[in-house]
């Protein structure tokens, strides 16, 4: 018995007026991909769901005065939050707009005045 038996079954055969297969071994076809299916959703699938709600936690709880980085790089402090877009000082009397989607991480107080 060689691995090409295990990944290939061998083709069996039958007389015309044979009994259909076992209503168990079908289900013992799909226990595979439903176990693979499990594996993903627990490896992939949830911890993005969590990294999504945690970035929309923070988005919700952005503020007047919090020192944010973009996704492309650029930071600044908070000068307007809106609904879908926030205003950024980025040096003094220079303000960008940028959608609120796009800020990646709130940095801690001062970071952005030490550096």
């Amino acid at each position: 018995m060689n691995l090409l038996d295990f990944l290939i079954p061998a083709a069996q055969a039958q007389t015309a007026g044979g009994a259909p297969a076992a209503g168990g071994s079908s289900l013992l076809t799909f226990l595979p991909m439903i176990g693979l299916l499990v594996v993903m959703y627990f490896l992939m699938i949830r911890p993005q769901m969590k990294r999504q709600k945690e970035h929309r936690a923070m988005l919700d709880k952005l503020n007047r005065g919090d020192e944010v980085i973009t996704s492309g790089g650029v930071a600044g402090v908070v000068a307007e939050v809106g609904e879908n877009f926030i205003t950024l000082e980025v040096a003094d009397n220079v303000r960008i707009r940028v959608q609120k989607g796009s800020v990646g991480n709130v940095l801690p107080k001062g970071t952005l005045k030490s550096a």
